[in-house]
């Protein structure tokens, strides 16, 4: 799995965009939102994905966002052991997601994998074209061609 978000200003238009890929089976996902944040897009092209799948499954998820990855791997666990609260006591931002993200995981096996975004790497470049398209759609108000 590779995925991407996107956004058009910070806050601002947002896209999303998944790449499931199974041998030769490939399927592509992308979605946004009107008015959003980098953060969240990042947030849902994961969850998306994983909500995607039928099975459990043993993935290989490559993304560029060390705030999703790291998110997962090193602050989540302690968020949740707080109640939700970072480590200076504030509630955690996107907490909907995250919470929604901890759910999508449960059932699979994840090996995450981090790439330089724009860096050539050709799955990472594809979502991100998808995730542009996708905020490109709904800054344009044509979000239903999605």
């Amino acid at each position: 799995m590779y995925t991407d978000g996107a956004c058009l200003g910070n806050p601002g238009p947002g896209g999303w965009a998944a790449l499931l890929r199974h041998g030769a089976h490939e399927r592509e996902l992308s979605g946004g939102e009107a008015h959003t944040t980098n953060n969240r897009m990042e947030l849902l092209a994961v969850i998306s994905g994983l909500e995607a799948l039928r099975k459990p499954c043993s993935i290989e998820l490559t993304t560029d966002s060390q705030y999703v990855m790291r998110g997962v791997r090193e602050w989540m666990p302690r968020w949740i052991a707080k109640g939700w609260r970072t480590a200076g006591g504030d509630p955690v931002k996107n907490r909907d997601l995250w919470e929604r993200l901890a759910l999508a995981l449960a059932p699979h096996a994840v090996e995450w994998h981090w790439v330089r975004g724009h860096a050539g790497h050709a799955e990472n470049e594809r979502v991100d074209v998808l995730a542009r398209r996708a905020a490109e759609a709904f800054r344009d108000g044509q979000e239903e061609a999605l």
